[in-house]
């Protein structure tokens, strides 16, 4: 296969949420709670809520950046690509980068709503509004501005299962067949998978072909060694959090209770998955008369070649295993803006680890789009007029004179420690 001729469809890249998300989209009851952006003197910008600022993770918009100006220091709008906040400009970067489809994980209310979760410990009402309008934003607004170019993502009500499953409804009706969850809702101060507390949404989300979406980091749990490791620790050991939302959901009854339900690991990588496979198999071979695992007719390693969909960025390790795992359940991710985005070069990075595996035109296939098409219920091709108005060679014509350098931007980047940002993800301000 020809570079020009690939389709690339990513199932994890994430928006910087615009200053207008709220507007007309509340009751004159709410308007005036919901969260506002606004720029503080020394230059960044925060959204202003219930007393609290929650800034702009720097780390989270650098594309466009050398790495030497990553870091997590809070940031403005003007520091970041417009591609970060701007459907038209992100659709640009999109074409830029060979790009067909993105499905995009929020960020200030964090992976599965944790903003609003909070907010509804006080304030059920508030926090319901804001999260359908936050959901009504995402659909319409951003995946609505462009057809056939986003996969629509809607955020849980995780404080009542009951809403929960009706907001899944909700989105099913609207054209939305995903829907974030946490990793491992424990920590989040919910009851575990295991609880059957879920049952009801995971019933629905089965019923409505909805995926659940589970990112490294929804549990606002990070995985640390010590509180002085360096930081390069806890980014390597990021996916372990997603072992772990694997080994549980294998080990439920939630994927015999609901044996259609498809299940994503986003942003977890998949090298690790050929042992997983074997370990699982094994624990059941050997200690299931004791620990009274009765998988029925299925073993673990199909339970999760069936139900578990394994997303990756760069794995060439991963690559050349594809075949002692499920290759149909296998999805690409971008994940920009982010610090391990590939963009703007995603498709000359994707080709090289294909080739480098000596995968087939039909391996190809599966895994840049049609696996993502097929379990996200996602159609380009008919929407945008066939194939090929939509590989890369097309999207690139379409970006003829769109500026994608790498820029710096003279930001000198500070280290940050390891509690703060932990302090980051359980959504409370660092020091």
């Amino acid at each position: 296969m020809n570079l020009e001729d690939l389709v690339l469809v990513s199932v994890d890249d994430h928006v910087v949420e615009p200053p207008d998300l709220f507007e007309g989209r509340l009751s004159h009851e709410f308007i005036d709670r919901a969260p506002k952006l606004t720029r503080k003197d020394s230059g960044i910008d925060v959204w202003a809520f219930m007393g609290a600022e929650l800034p702009n993770i720097g780390l989270n918009a650098v594309a466009g950046r050398p790495p030497e100006e990553f870091a997590m220091d809070p940031t403005s709008f003007d520091d970041m690509r417009s591609g970060c906040y701007d459907i038209h400009d992100r659709v640009k970067d999109m074409n830029a980068n060979g790009v067909l489809g993105s499905m995009c994980f929020p960020s200030f209310p964090q992976f599965c709503g944790q903003l609003f979760a909070r907010t509804a410990l006080n304030d059920p009402d508030l926090a319901l509004a804001l999260l359908r309008a936050y959901n009504d934003w995402h659909v319409e607004s951003w995946c609505g501005a462009y057809p056939g170019r986003f996969i629509p993502l809607a955020l849980p009500i995780m404080w009542d299962v009951d809403l929960m499953s009706e907001e899944v409804v909700r989105m099913a009706d609207k054209g939305c067949f995903a829907v974030t969850f946490s990793e491992n809702p424990v920590p989040l101060g919910h009851p575990s998978i295991h609880s059957g507390h879920w049952d009801k949404f995971f019933e629905t989300c089965a019923d409505t072909g909805t995926v659940v979406n589970v990112h490294i980091g929804s549990s606002s749990k990070m995985v640390i060694t010590a509180d002085d490791a360096p930081m390069d620790v806890l980014i390597t050991l990021s996916p372990m959090n997603i072992v772990q939302a694997a080994a549980d959901i294998v080990w439920s009854k939630v994927p015999q209770k609901f044996p259609t339900l498809k299940y994503a690991l986003s942003e977890g990588g998949i090298g690790w998955i050929p042992y997983f496979r074997e370990r699982i198999d094994y624990t059941y071979d050997r200690h299931r008369f004791w620990t009274g695992q009765d998988m029925g007719s299925r073993l673990p390693s199909q339970v999760f070649d069936e139900q578990v969909i394994c997303c990756w960025i760069d794995d060439p390790v991963g690559i050349e295993m594809r075949h002692k795992m499920n290759i149909d359940m296998i999805c690409w991710e971008c994940d920009y803006p982010h610090s391990d985005s590939s963009w703007p070069t995603s498709p000359e990075q994707f080709m090289k680890q294909m080739k480098a595996a000596n995968c087939s035109d039909s391996d190809i296939d599966k895994i840049s789009h049609a696996n993502a098409m097929r379990l996200y219920n996602y159609d380009p091709f008919t929407t945008l007029g066939g194939r090929e108005n939509c590989n890369v060679g097309a999207l690139r014509a379409q970006a003829t004179g769109w500026d994608t350098s790498i820029v710096a931007r003279g930001i000198k980047a500070t280290r940050t420690g390891v509690m703060d940002l932990v302090k980051m993800a359980q959504g409370k301000q660092a020091n």
